[in-house]
């Protein structure tokens, strides 16, 4: 494989963990440099990861995996989208139970918290497992292609971070349903991806 062709299958497998993290910085209401750090740091780990453990299970057991994980990308990113919009539904409008009361300052929410970001880490990385299955075919060094994959995704997701932290304070934070429509969107987009190949 040459490096051209690494770079881009790298940069394919990163669109969805940068579109993720814009969703995520659009969605919070203050953005620190541990959060941006901490959300690259997993998505790159995870991107890294699922490669390797794609070559290591081998054709047999990928196809098994296959035939789910779109549901589970599906399902768990659906979730966490849903909810992100539930909770900006509650938490803007006064009246909406769970509103907070007159006066209180409304609930601190955290896209950044690490269960949620490992939870999407690992969602939108499913496909760099079945990528992983293809290394060998490729004639690829498998450290060396899980370094420039999970590089690649942290690099992108610290810009996606910083593009939307600036988005979202020129709109004084009020992404987050938008936030959790992307997110959803990708769990659809990778439903549909999969099912039309089918």
């Amino acid at each position: 494989m040459s490096v051209l062709t690494l770079l881009l299958l790298a940069l394919g497998l990163a669109m969805d963990a940068t579109a993720v993290s814009i969703a995520s910085a659009l969605a919070a209401p203050r953005v620190r440099a541990r959060d941006a750090l901490l959300l690259a740091f997993l998505f790159g780990l995870f991107q890294a990861l699922m490669p390797v453990i794609g070559w290591a299970l081998g054709s047999q057991f990928a196809k098994v995996i296959s035939a789910w994980d779109h549901w589970l990308a599906f399902v768990l990113l659906g979730g966490i989208g849903a909810k992100m919009i539930h909770e900006a539904i509650t938490h803007h409008h006064p009246g909406v139970p769970d509103a907070p009361k007159q006066g209180e300052p409304p609930p601190e929410r955290n896209p950044f918290a690490t269960g949620r970001l490992t939870l999407m880490a690992f969602a939108t990385s499913i496909d760099a497992l079945a990528a992983g299955v293809t290394l060998p075919v490729l004639e690829v060094r498998l450290v060396t292609a899980a370094a420039v994959i999970g590089g690649i995704t942290f690099v992108l997701c610290l810009l996606g971070v910083s593009l939307g932290r600036r988005f979202g304070e020129k709109l004084e934070g009020k992404l987050d349903i938008f936030g959790g429509l992307v997110l959803i969107g990708i769990g659809v987009k990778t439903l549909i991806e999969h099912l039309s190949a089918a």
